[in-house]
């Protein structure tokens, strides 16, 4: 079990930029990030798995968003650029132990953040 503890997440106009961090209490094979739209179900928006520098992004969010982490010390981030009124979400770290085809659907995520919002007015 891996604990998850997100920060970061506010209040911004569109067009703005917000920065998500999360701290994880230790390390996992795959770590990524979540959200949820009021009324709507929870969507992927970031996946890195192993040593792949490359993140695997929702196509709503590619452009404008990008993941990292830093392994040493159990961090992953999301910087947000280009903020719109639909991205308004809670936002969710995530972990699992291996990467399904179907992340984007929740398969896989095994451990989940109590989330951070974020905010987008127009």
């Amino acid at each position: 079990q891996v604990e998850l503890v997100e920060s970061g997440g506010g209040s911004v106009q569109a067009g703005g930029s917000l920065r998500l961090s999360c701290v994880a209490s230790g390390s996992t094979f795959c770590v990524g990030w979540f959200r949820t739209i009021p009324g709507k179900e929870r969507e992927g928006v970031a996946l890195m798995c192993g040593s792949s520098p490359i993140p695997e992004y929702a196509d709503f969010v590619k452009g404008r968003f990008t993941a990292s982490r830093d392994a040493a010390k159990n961090a992953l981030y999301l910087q947000m650029n280009n903020l719109k009124p639909e991205d308004t979400a809670e936002y969710y770290c995530t972990a699992g132990r291996y990467r399904s085809p179907l992340w984007s659907q929740g398969r896989g995520i095994e451990n989940w953040g109590k989330g951070t919002l974020v905010t987008v007015s127009s």
